[in-house]
């Protein structure tokens, strides 16, 4: 059955439908509500004279669909079918980078608390998101140093005959070792972190205080001092930070943008509490894909009835305009609220589309509580709206109109794109670099205060490795270079960088965790893809647009390695070819060549000696081959 033939049989119900090509590749999906009217509207000889519709059918040879009781349940599942098939006809975030949350792992023998982005159902808790960005670092650091949860890799599944550092300085209970705690204990700190994170305070406070007194009363003085500390750490959470939560009736997301020369810049301001408490930017540079895709997603379904003068005027339309606000918003609102744990009450946006309310209803329903999608016109909400534009349009300034961005503002995109603790100061990054296992070299680059410093380049030659395992090199690379700044006393580096993919990330991983460092800042940056991991979230790699400047920058650090790297392994390589030229003359051996670069030092030492000099290390016959070897011309056979 080809393409026009299916079609016919396509029911009238709402539902899903997926164009493919003659891979089998979802290259588009749809929502309707009746869906053989809107994928007929496809066919219509007036639509096939709009090049960017046109463009997706000369595509497509299949289409299969999914029916759905109602709009509601359409809107949900085309957006999750975007997201895991990422079909090329529909408008992608290709910066998606979301919030933090803090999740606690409850399924786990003893919880471990982490920060993430990636939500998953796993049975763990998700508390958040969190604003800023960097709370949800602040809050894990507030737990481990309060209620001692870790966050380390270390199997906890199984006991260890020893503790890492993170036990010995006060910032863990030591479920990795037998005795150091009891699961009792461990359960109870587990209850105090679920508490703080779910905003029960009082609960919180009520509980520490009570067995504060109860161990006072026991002149048990140390937990009664460790049970102080936590109350007035709470108290001061409670003062200082503040998780966003859905009770919180005047939580609003205000949206912004600036169009310019075919590129556009998004801003989305989070208001909680009345105030603005963070901003997020989205970019899109090549807007004509951009439309194409938006105009394919939108296209109206009556167009299947209509008129062809009316969708031959609507295409002219949208070439002159080139850009549609509301189209935009329509498809970037589904991607960003739909599945999300938490929506804010209000959303304030700047164009009208045409499923704003079906998407109100939706989120609305997921929620428990109405949410609006609002277009305000007038009013406090409308300025907010164009105070968004407003930022959105220095956003695209900074973006497509300044060449570097500043020292600080690289930085801080570094830290949200990484999910780093604090601002990096200095990157350390290392290569492995060899020829089939020979001479197999490391090196290592600091980058420090926005730029390179040579000054504290490090070259490594490979001691135990045997043949090409660039996985046990760069362990071995990372651990002498980690275990004498440990021995040294000196401060780790903000974030340590690995050229290479999960092999290389996951082998300097276990060194360091070997040290004792289970909470360092690690990631890889792997060739051609230019994927970054971060180690803890390797299942969720970092893609980054291919003109973010924090890209370039790490782009840049990996490149400068690679090159000291090979430099030095060049180095290597020829110093060993030049002693190895010694081996081609009559009466030189291996030994022979050890003795002679012993005695003079260098290879050029021994060109520029004397039948003399060189007999007295070697026999008089040997010397005199050595000589010659260097000093008389070698005939040439005809």
């Amino acid at each position: 059955m080809d393409l026009h033939e299916k079609i016919r049989t396509l029911p009238t119900q709402p539902g899903v439908y997926m164009y493919k090509n003659d891979r089998d590749e979802v290259i588009y999906v749809g929502k309707a509500k009746n869906l053989r009217s809107r994928v007929r509207s496809y066919f219509l000889d007036a639509a096939q004279a709009n090049a960017k519709t046109g463009s997706l059918m000369r595509e497509a040879v299949d289409i299969s669909y999914i029916l759905v009781a109602n709009e509601g349940e359409a809107l949900a599942l085309e957006n999750n079918l975007i997201k895991q098939r990422k079909p090329r006809f529909n408008i992608l975030l290709r910066d998606d980078k979301t919030y933090p949350y803090v999740k606690l792992t409850l399924t786990d023998r003893f919880p471990k608390v982490f920060v993430t982005r990636r939500l998953r159902k796993d049975g763990s808790a998700y508390y958040g998101p969190y604003f800023p960005g960097n709370l949800a670092y602040r809050v894990v650091e507030l737990i481990h140093r309060s209620f001692l949860i870790p966050s380390c890799k270390v199997d906890l599944s199984r006991y260890h005959p020893r503790a890492c550092l993170q036990y010995y300085i006060h910032r863990c209970l030591g479920p990795c070792v037998e005795g150091f705690t009891t699961p009792e204990a461990y359960k109870q700190a587990v209850r105090d972190t679920q508490m703080l994170l779910e905003g029960k305070a009082a609960e919180l406070e009520k509980t520490l205080t009570e067995r504060m007194l109860e161990a006072a009363g026991k002149e048990q003085f140390e937990a009664a001092a460790r049970l102080r500390d936590q109350l007035s750490t709470v108290q001061q959470l409670q003062e200082k930070q503040r998780i966003a939560t859905a009770e919180q009736n005047d939580d609003a997301d205000v949206f912004g943008y600036h169009f310019e020369a075919g590129a556009l810049a998004v801003n989305l301001f989070h208001m909680r509490r009345g105030t603005i408490v963070d901003r997020r930017e989205f970019f899109w540079e090549d807007l004509p894909e951009l439309m194409e895709s938006l105009a394919i997603e939108n296209a109206p379904e009556e167009a299947a009835h209509a008129e062809p003068a009316f969708i031959a005027t609507e295409a002219s339309a949208l070439r002159e305009t080139d850009f549609n606000p509301g189209l935009l918003f329509s498809a970037l609102l589904k991607q960003l609220y739909i599945d999300q744990p938490y929506v804010p009450r209000s959303i304030l946006v700047p164009a009208e589309f045409s499923d704003r309310e079906s998407l109100a209803s939706l989120l609305s329903e997921r929620a428990g509580h109405r949410i609006e999608v609002a277009v305000p016109q007038r009013g406090e909400k409308r300025s907010l709206v164009d105070l968004a534009g407003q930022n959105a349009k220095q956003s695209y300034v900074q973006r497509f109109r300044v060449l570097e961005p500043s020292k600080k503002a690289i930085k801080e995109a570094l830290t949200d794109a990484l999910m780093l603790p604090e601002l990096p100061e200095r990157i350390e990054c290392f290569d492995i670099s060899h020829i089939q296992g020979a001479e197999t070299v490391a090196s290592l680059v600091v980058w420090e205060d926005g730029k390179m410093n040579k000054s504290q380049y490090r070259k490594f030659k490979v001691m135990t490795v045997l043949g090409v395992d660039d996985f046990a090199s760069m362990r071995e690379v990372v651990h002498r270079r980690y275990k004498r700044l440990k021995e040294e006393d000196k401060q780790m580096p903000s974030l340590i960088l690995i050229d290479g993919g999960l092999g290389q990330l996951h082998a300097a991983a276990d060194a360091l965790e070997e040290l004792g460092f289970t909470t360092q800042p690690l990631a890889s940056i792997a060739k051609k893809e230019e994927v970054i991991y971060v180690s803890g979230n390797e299942d969720d790699p970092v893609v980054l647009d291919r003109r973010s400047p924090v890209l370039h920058l790490m782009q840049m650090i990996r490149d400068e390695s690679h090159r000291f790297a090979v430099g030095y392994h060049r180095q290597r390589r020829a110093m060993r070819d030049r002693e190895s030229e010694l081996l081609t003359i009559p009466g030189v051996g291996s030994q022979t060549r050890q003795r002679l670069i012993t005695h003079f030092g260098s290879l050029r030492d021994v060109q520029q000696a004397t039948v003399e000099s060189l007999a007295a290390v070697v026999s008089k016959k040997t010397a005199e081959n050595i000589w010659r070897h260097f000093h008389e011309e070698q005939a040439v056979p005809d």
